[in-house]
């Protein structure tokens, strides 16, 4: 972003943090604008930035509600159940496979048994 403050990594002043710096301070930017930004150099695709906010201006973390838990209870399970045979997988499938192990390779399951 054009004009806004550049420090290198490692080098920014006390009182800005990055968005997980907040988040672990149990803050979140809250609407504020960025206040700054770092810069780590690469050596192949150019520099990596990440923006800065200010801590003074940075607002509580919204905690989570009950219904907010119980959505992302049902979405973690519905990561765990397999597409082509219905069954809990016991772990999250990969996208990559887009189905349970047994299911993507069964002579796989037959060698086990």
């Amino acid at each position: 972003m054009a004009g806004l403050p550049t420090y290198r990594w490692r080098l920014a002043p006390d009182g800005l943090a990055t968005r997980r710096q907040l988040r672990a301070l149990g803050l979140r930017p809250g609407g504020q604008d960025v206040a700054a930004q770092l810069e780590r150099p690469r050596r192949r695709r150019g520099p990596l930035v990440a923006y800065l906010y200010s801590i003074e201006q940075a607002k509580p973390v919204r905690p989570m509600t009950p219904a907010k838990w119980a959505a992302l209870a049902k979405a973690n399970t519905a990561r765990r159940i397999c597409p082509e045979c219905g069954r809990d997988a016991g772990y999250v499938i990969p996208a990559e496979l887009g189905m349970c192990a047994p299911c993507f390779d069964p002579a796989e399951e037959q060698r086990a048994a």
